[in-house]
């Protein structure tokens, strides 16, 4: 058994987290790619996240890295949501998926243990932190 202790942190409350998401886009573009093997230096040095699927290896790395894999998205833009939300709450992804939908953009939902990172088509960008800037402010005034 784990000696970590287990602490139930950020916000749960939907409502609470929408209205106050503040979504932000990052300056940086990224690329979704699949590697069969990669060194532990290269993600350390490299790569912003990493999932390991049946097919290989998932890293989202800087778009400038791309070039370097035979299997890469397009261009990414990721935007942040920059509320400590809680890893039990429920309705988020849902919530930010369902708003990006309606506008007929890509959501690809990466969370961290302090926040959730949306990435989307790079040219969408700005229109999707436009989008989820207005759900925000819908939330705001229930």
């Amino acid at each position: 058994m784990s000696t970590n202790k287990v602490v139930s942190t950020g916000e749960s409350d939907l409502l609470t987290l929408i209205a106050q998401m503040s979504p932000s886009l990052d300056d940086q573009v990224w690329a979704f790619v699949s590697v069969g093997e990669v060194s532990s230096e290269y993600v350390e040095e490299h790569a912003l996240a990493t999932f390991r699927e049946t097919e290989g290896t998932t890293l989202i790395v800087p778009w400038v890295r791309a070039e370097e894999f035979h299997v890469c998205s397009e261009p990414m833009a990721r935007i942040t949501l920059n509320i400590h939300s809680s890893l039990e709450a429920v309705g988020l992804t849902a919530a930010v998926s369902q708003a990006l939908a309606s506008e007929a953009i890509s959501a690809n939902v990466v969370a961290g243990f302090y926040h959730d990172h949306i990435f989307v088509p790079q040219t969408a960008g700005e229109r999707a932190v436009a989008c989820l800037t207005l759900l925000s402010a819908a939330a705001e005034g229930i």
